[in-house]
């Protein structure tokens, strides 16, 4: 590929094309992108140089092109001001996931019972919310863990 900015080199949606460029050689240049997403050259160039964010539509169009679900993820959490608490999602192995996930399916036992003290008797007492932030936490976690393994499976399928 030719000199590219270091704005531009560090840009995810840049870094995900060319990651798929090994694959795909249309891919290798912008023009090429451009042409097999139907958009415009000069607009991926924006996306790509951070100077303007993508469309959803065109982040699906890259997502899938470039078998990179995880720009989903990025421009949910970066992009769109509803998807701000969307858990971000780390391009881990899958050793690494399966170890992460267990340890959460271990504190889903632990996660069940405190859920049940806590509504047993439909109010949340003031020294209860310790209890119920921790639930949240394990619930938190497992949801990482979720999105992270199924951006793992869809990529790698």
């Amino acid at each position: 590929m030719a000199n590219i900015a270091e704005k531009t080199s560090s840009n995810v949606f840049y870094k995900a094309r060319c990651i798929a460029s090994k694959h795909n050689d249309s891919l290798s240049s912008r023009e090429g992108a451009a042409d097999i997403m139907s958009i415009d050259r000069g607009r991926l160039y924006r996306i790509e140089s951070g100077i303007a964010n993508p469309y959803p539509e065109e982040v699906h169009l890259m997502a899938d092109l470039y078998n990179a679900p995880e720009l989903r993820n990025f421009y949910c959490r970066t992009c769109c001001p509803l998807g701000k608490d969307v858990p971000e999602i780390n391009t881990y192995e899958i050793d690494r996931i399966a170890i992460r996930a267990i340890s959460s399916f271990r504190r889903i036992g632990e996660t069940k019972d405190l859920l049940l003290d806590i509504a047993e008797d439909g109010i949340i007492s003031k020294e209860e919310r310790p209890e119920l932030e921790k639930v949240l936490r394990n619930l938190e976690e497992l949801e990482k863990v979720t999105q992270n393994l199924r951006v793992w499976i869809k990529k790698n399928l």
